[in-house]
């Protein structure tokens, strides 16, 4: 089985050459953000004589308004953004794994309850409560992953919720239920594994989501806060200078396009190797 899955993915990538120049664009912009300590600029080191320097030798991306290095900024700041999209994928696939599982698996009055917060919850406008909530909170990373992975759940629920009826059908599924088995041990053992599939390509897509809304909550001022960069939050300071320096807002936006597109090419590759046949 996993022989053919990982057959699948090689002709996946041999066939989507988009999807190749995607996987190696996010290792390398995770390796770049990982290893952001060996450059050896501070990104927040402020020069007063730099200001608005254009792309050179000296500073490649130039600098910003203060005279920071943007390179270094934009490092540091893929670095957030990143951080971002893992730890809200990681928090809102676990919630949408759990009560997607629950509510396809026990049925009944659970599902019904389970399904209706659900449909609820996806008719409100997401956007607009992470802006009420963020206003609340105070801003920052850890504040950002909570209120992006709480809110973004949903659809993710839906799906296992979908594979799990499937599954429930089944003889291994069946005869674990008539056997004795624990229903927490039935999920684990018998659901959770074959839906594993199904839960990777939605977590890779939920990724770029999530990096979107940090960008656009940073955009506004309501993100990751100052001095600590984001691409969101370079974005947001490059408006002003948009004519004089249009590079402050080159470099970040490029860097969000790339990563987003990579992360929706890949899941289409996965998408396409999991499904059934």
């Amino acid at each position: 089985m996993r022989e053919n899955i990982w057959k699948n993915i090689k002709l996946g990538f041999k066939t989507n050459k988009l999807a190749v120049a995607g996987a190696a664009a996010i290792i390398l912009l995770a390796l770049i953000s990982i290893f952001a300590f060996l450059y050896p600029v501070d990104p927040n080191a402020i020069s007063a004589t730099e200001r608005l320097n254009a792309p050179s030798m000296a500073h490649l991306f130039g600098t910003d308004d203060m005279g920071r290095d943007y390179l270094a900024r934009c490092i540091y700041g893929g670095r957030a953004s990143l951080l971002v999209g893992f730890l809200s994928m990681v928090l809102s696939t676990a919630l949408g794994v759990i009560i997607g599982s629950i509510s396809g698996f026990v049925g009944g009055t659970v599902d019904a309850v389970l399904m209706r917060l659900v449909d609820a919850l996806m008719s409100l406008p997401t956007f607009l409560i992470m802006i009420v909530m963020n206003a609340f909170l105070k801003p920052g990373l850890q504040n950002i992953v909570l209120i992006i992975g709480f809110l973004t759940w949903m659809n993710i629920a839906r799906i296992v919720r979908g594979e799990t009826i499937s599954l429930n059908e089944r003889e291994y599924v069946i005869y674990a239920k008539i056997s004795g088995q624990k229903k927490f041990s039935t999920i684990v053992h018998h659901i959770l594994p074959n839906i594993m599939p199904t839960i990777i390509v939605a977590a890779t897509m939920n990724i770029a989501n999530a990096i979107l809304m940090e960008s656009a909550l940073s955009f506004f001022g309501l993100g990751i806060q100052p001095p600590t960069a984001s691409w969101g939050s370079m974005l947001s300071n490059a408006q002003r200078y948009i004519q004089q320096a249009s590079y402050l807002a080159i470099f970040p936006g490029i860097l969000i396009l790339i990563t987003v597109v990579s992360f929706n090419y890949l899941g289409e590759v996965l998408r396409k190797v999991f499904e059934p046949k």
